[in-house]
């Protein structure tokens, strides 16, 4: 196939299968952070589909009961907000464990500097929370994309 065949076909991410130890524990924390529950099934014995998707996010996050998945805190997954401060200000208000913000690499620690970009350049901003299972998620200021993004 050629680039040009490959790049007319359109591909988006829309759910990944978060793991977690609990599953209405976890559901309580994402639904604090204010994520719409979108559904919760047992279509038979051991199998449960709790799936749950942030404010304006084409993608959603999945977790429950007989799923395969890696282990409990095994991800690192990223959010993208418009504004890091009003983001992290509002998972404070949540009752969220969060990260102050910082700027430069999310990786190593040791290379993150304190506060917002100075330049407010995209994606250099971040701050972080663990879900109850240990799982990270990243809070990451794009206010404008780079080439090829919608």
């Amino acid at each position: 196939m050629s680039p040009a065949e490959v790049s007319s076909v359109t591909i988006r991410l829309e759910n990944h299968i978060v793991p977690v130890t609990d599953v209405d524990r976890a559901k309580r924390f994402y639904q604090q952070l204010g994520w719409r529950l979108d559904d919760d099934v047992a279509p038979m014995e051991g199998l449960r589909f709790v799936q749950l998707t942030p404010p304006g996010s084409p993608a959603s996050i999945t977790f429950g009961l007989g799923l395969p998945t890696g282990s409990p805190g095994g991800i690192q997954a990223t959010l993208v907000v418009s504004e890091i401060e009003a983001a992290h200000d509002e998972l404070l208000k949540r009752g969220i464990d969060v990260s102050d913000v910082w700027h430069g690499p999310p990786f190593p620690v040791e290379a993150r500097q304190p506060g917002p970009d100075p330049e407010r350049t995209s994606y250099s901003s971040f701050c972080s929370f663990n879900d109850p299972d240990g799982n990270l998620w990243l809070v990451q200021e794009v206010t404008t994309r780079l080439p090829g993004r919608e």
